[in-house]
């Protein structure tokens, strides 16, 4: 499969949480077909059409993780604090993107060379405060000139097709989502139409904290929300399908259930999956998932809600890996779930 051109763009925009307009931009872009464009307070975007009942919204954060800059120091290095999690060992010797005043200004992750270490510093794992970003300046002055603290940053990594149907790309978690959200409402009004109503959800801030979608959910005030997000694929090594099940490459949707999630909305996604001939597998969550599941599940009065997840390798890394074939499988769910809705459905638990 080639890479969708809508999911190609997405990735190539460096958006991480609380910077997300160039992301945001593409979305809203090409959500030019809806019937409504909206944008909340703090920037999540919705995209909707129809105007019956029920009303449902599918989920997908934009942002991504990735860092800001904190302090220019006088010989125009520039050091760094974390936007969302990172593992501290993929950073060192990454090529980086600052987004600055004038335009972006390329870098590079430094820390000191290990001929330089002590014998116990190599043993030690490097820590964020032990790195800086060396953006070639000579001074703080000429840093300054292009760079400003504050500024958002993000691991220079575009998309990469390799074997197969498999693509590698920084910000996979959770442009994925975002995608497949917008994607899934074009196919749906396409086809058939909505069975009600249909918002697809392009939602920021969530690797800081889930925000997007808790604004989002009083802004739309769905009847149903599906959040989509990204899983560990589970044919990578040294990954254990006895503690997170089994989610491999190809297998399609990983279809949430578990304590916070609606039962009803599970069932219902399972039934759309195999009256359309989806393949999918089954993830379990004793107790939250870790998605915007988490809180649209309780906001406003509540609202049932299901999850819906990619398989992906290397999460939180420039080297993000997933086999659109399940991007597509994940589209093609949520665009029949969306023309299946009906305001006979019973969603009470």
């Amino acid at each position: 499969m080639s890479t969708p051109v809508l999911l190609d763009k997405l990735l190539r925009a460096g958006a991480p949480s609380g910077y997300e307009g160039p992301a945001a931009e593409v979305w809203r872009e090409a959500a030019s077909f809806a019937d409504e464009i909206s944008v909340d307070g703090i920037g999540s975007t919705i995209a909707r059409v129809g105007d019956g009942s029920p009303l449902l919204a599918v989920v997908g954060h934009i942002d991504e993780i990735g860092l800001i800059v904190t302090h220019i120091d006088e010989k125009g290095f520039l050091w760094f604090a974390p936007v969302g999690g990172w593992d501290p060992q993929i950073l060192v010797g990454q090529r980086v993107e600052i987004r600055g005043k004038g335009g972006p200004v390329l870098g590079v992750a430094g820390r000191k060379p290990i001929h330089l270490l002590e014998a116990d510093q190599r043993k030690k794992v490097v820590e964020l405060k032990g790195m800086h970003i060396d953006i070639g300046a000579a001074d703080r002055e000429e840093a300054e000139a292009l760079v400003r603290v504050g500024d958002p940053v993000v691991i220079a990594a575009e998309p990469m097709p390799v074997v197969g149907d498999r693509l590698v790309s920084r910000a996979m978690d959770n442009r994925l989502g975002a995608y497949v959200a917008l994607e899934s409402l074009r196919r749906c009004a396409e086809g058939k139409g909505p069975g009600g109503s249909f918002a697809a959800v392009a939602a920021v801030q969530e690797e800081i904290g889930l925000f997007g979608a808790r604004t989002a959910a009083f802004h739309v005030r769905p009847d149903i929300a599906i959040a989509v997000d990204v899983t560990h694929a589970t044919d990578a090594p040294g990954v254990d399908e006895k503690e997170i099940g089994s989610h491999p490459f190809g297998s399609g949707p990983a279809i949430g259930r578990g304590s916070t999630l609606s039962p009803q909305v599970f069932e219902l996604l399972v039934e759309t999956a195999e009256a359309e001939g989806i393949e999918y597998s089954i993830s379990a969550s004793g107790r939250g998932t870790s998605t915007d599941a988490d809180v649209l599940q309780i906001s406003r009065a509540g609202i049932p809600t299901g999850l819906v997840s990619i398989p992906l390798r290397y999460m939180h890394s420039p080297v993000e890996m997933v086999d659109l074939r399940d991007v597509e499988a994940v589209v093609k769910l949520l665009a029949a779930f969306g023309e299946r809705l009906s305001s006979d459905w019973d969603l009470s638990r």
